[in-house]
């Protein structure tokens, strides 16, 4: 049996979160393990708002009042994650402060870092002032000794897929002739 058809007999071919019949398409909730347990059946409006937040009606979402007491985990994350997206509207704040999520279930929630206030996360910058993304182009802008590689990575060198570190915004890793090395985001610029 299809995931789709799995999430179709589990909701009753409902939209799991807001109960729309129309437009359904199974939606993953990461991280997933490509099960109909990491997957839940929505609509599009909820799909569409999920995705681009710019798209966000907190309106729309007042459905989570009852979706959000599912038995199915995947669809508590989901409820979570948009009713944190949304406690600044006052309301949503009040269903999480009622939320209650098995420990494991709310690792699964926050593993997005959907809990974190923008001000709290680590941001790496270069040296324009440029926010760094895993997997970005960066160029050094200058010669580095590489300490243990017994080589120096000469100014302009690219580093492409870069990797964060996450509890060190100074630190990015990247791979130069061959080996993995911590580079400060000081010595480098985002490439377009």
């Amino acid at each position: 049996m299809s995931i789709e058809k799995e999430l179709h007999s589990r909701s009753g071919s409902v939209c799991e979160l807001c109960g729309a019949t129309e437009e359904l398409k199974a939606y993953e909730v990461s991280p997933s393990n490509g099960t109909a347990d990491t997957n839940i059946l929505v609509c599009g409006t909820c799909h569409s708002q999920m995705e681009d937040p710019e798209q966000m009606n907190a309106n729309h979402w007042r459905c989570l009042n009852d979706s959000m007491w599912s038995t199915v985990p995947a669809v508590q994350v989901m409820a979570w994650r948009m009713l944190t997206r949304l406690r600044s509207e006052g309301w949503p704040q009040d269903l999480l402060d009622m939320l209650y999520l098995e420990e494991e279930t709310l690792e699964w929630a926050k593993a997005t870092g959907e809990d974190k206030d923008e001000e709290d996360t680590i941001k790496h910058i270069d040296s324009n002032g440029a926010q760094l993304q895993t997997g970005d182009t960066v160029t050094l802008i200058k010669d580095l000794n590489v300490k243990g590689g017994g080589f120096t990575a000469k100014r302009g060198t690219a580093v492409r897929n870069i990797s964060l570190v996450a509890d060190n915004a100074e630190h990015i890793e990247g791979r130069v002739e061959g080996q993995q090395i911590v580079i400060l985001t000081k010595y480098v610029k985002k490439s377009n």
